[in-house]
Parts: C-alpha cells; structure tokens; sequence
C-alpha cells in the first residue's frame, strides 16, 4: 500500500519591513496574511497607525531586528537606503549573522552592490530584489520581483518573496536584479509620459478624454500604464496619489544616467526625464505621476 503524502506547512519566518509607504505596507500585509511575523519599520506615525489598522505591527526604529531571519527594505533613494541599512545605527549593526537582507528598493546596482559589501563584513546575506506593479500589484501580491543574488539566500527567503508575487530569477550577481529595473523603468518612464500626451492631444482636438481612453484602451496603442494612470489623468480625476512626480524624476534620471555611463544613447528616456522635471518644477513634485499630463495642458 502506497504511503499517503500529507503536504506539510511552509515554514514561517519572522520579517522585518523597512520602509512601509504606499507600497511598503501592501507589500508586508501580503507577507503576513501568507502567515509569516512582521514587523514594519517606519519613521512617520502616520504609516505606522495605517499598518497597525491593518494589523501589521510597527516602530520607528530597528529595535529587535536580531531576531529577525529576513529584513526587507523599501525606501526610495540610494541615501534612504544607506541611512537604512550601513549608516550607524543601522540594520547591519544588530542584524545576526546569516540573516538575508533584501534590497527591494530601485536605486541602481552601484548602491546595492556598496550596501552587499558592507553587509558580507558583517555577515549577513544581501539579496537584489526590485519590484515592478505598483501599489495595485503590491494589493494583490501580483508585483514582479526581479531576484539576484545568492541562490542560497534567495532559497531562504523564497517564501516570503512570493508571498508578495512572481519571483523572477535575473542571476547570482548582486546588481543584476536592478538593472532589470532599470530596463523596467525605462519603458513605465516613457509609458506614462506617452499616455499623458495622447490624453492631452485628445483634449486639445476637443474629444471628450474619457470616451477616448475607453476607446483606445483595447486597441493596439493600450499599455498597462495606460490603463493605470489614464483615468487619473482625466480632468475630474480624485487627486490619489500612488507614486509621485518625485519618484519619477528620481527613476527617469536613474535610467539616463545609467545609459550615459555605457554610452548607450536613450532619447525617449530623456524626452520622458525632461517632462517630469518639468513637472517638478511648476510645483507637482509630490503630486501623483500621472499628473505629468499638466505639463501638456500649460
């Protein structure tokens, strides 16, 4: 008689999430409603109350991270993340040794290959892991995670990342996983920019911009960021804000800068650059990307 198999639990890890904004706190609900422990880590009361609502516990500091098998971080800058994870006071100072750090951030692979540097002298395991999906991914653990870095460590913390959603393997090489993203953002930089200018062109040749958004939006010209950001573009749109013309600024100068450094000639990632500094700089910078559409009313 066969031995009947009884699938047995995964094990549950206790997690500490580093950065629970817009999309930080999606994220880590995701992880804990896969049954792992989390701790979120946020410096503005006001992320942390929404956590706690949402019955992930927070702080604002790193307190108890020792016991910590994976520390996930998802902040917004290459400064945010040093300050995050090497400045003193920092993760690696009580991170214990073997515990995996994961980079979720987008920051380019010079930054995230510094902060793995610093992370193997004190013996932790850092891991590259940007996402892609927005906030509306981050609610359906539907992001794409770009993964490189030590197949072990990944192995580690492979329930926890696809808890949040598909888990793309880009290599051993930490820093491969963020030029994925660099790749990534160059297409949403200049996604969102094109929809914002084919919405202003259809207000400008006086077509009612939502009759035309629901029209195009099946055809041939649709994107996902089309169809994401397309309706917060138009006129009467509520003023939410998932991801800022800051963000965008800050991703779109990441990719050129990255293409000029190897000497690889980017003129829409430029042209897309261009229109969220202007955007930037009329007083929208925290505004909602999609907002980079008044760059074309004005």
């Amino acid at each position: 008689m066969n031995a009947t198999h009884v699938p047995q639990p995964c094990p549950k890890t206790t997690v500490m999430f580093v950065g629970i904004g817009a999309i930080g706190l999606p994220m880590a609900e995701q992880i804990a409603r896969a049954g792992h422990t989390v701790l979120g880590v946020d410096p503005s009361p006001r992320q942390r109350e929404a956590a706690a609502e949402l019955g992930v516990p927070a702080q604002p500091d790193f307190s108890g991270i020792e016991e910590a098998d994976v520390v996930l971080v998802m902040v917004a800058t290459p400064e945010q993340l040093h300050q995050a994870v090497s400045a003193p006071g920092a993760a690696l100072d009580s991170m214990r040794p073997g515990a995996v750090l994961a980079v979720m951030s987008t920051v380019g692979p010079g930054p995230v290959r510094e902060a793995a540097r610093r992370a193997e002298e004190a013996g932790v395991r850092l891991v590259d892991v940007p996402v892609t999906g927005g906030v509306a991914g981050a609610k359906r653990g539907a992001l794409t995670l770009f993964a490189s870095g030590d197949p072990a460590a990944l192995a580690d913390c492979s329930d926890v990342l696809s808890a949040m959603g598909t888990v793309r393997d880009c290599g051993a090489e930490v820093g491969r996983g963020q030029s994925y993203k660099v790749v990534n953002q160059l297409l949403c930089s200049v996604h969102i920019v094109a929809a914002a200018e084919a919405l202003a062109l259809a207000e400008r040749l006086d077509l009612d911009p939502a009759e035309v958004l629901e029209a195009v939006g099946s055809g041939a010209g649709a994107s996902w960021m089309l169809g994401d950001r397309g309706p917060r573009m138009l006129p009467d749109a509520a003023a939410e804000v998932t991801s800022t013309i800051g963000i965008f600024v800050k991703d779109s100068t990441l990719v050129t800068d990255t293409a000029d450094a190897i000497g690889f000639s980017a003129p829409l990632a430029h042209a897309a650059r261009a229109a969220y500094e202007q955007a930037a700089a009329t007083g929208l910078l925290h505004r909602d990307d999609s907002q980079v559409i008044q760059v074309y009313r004005d």
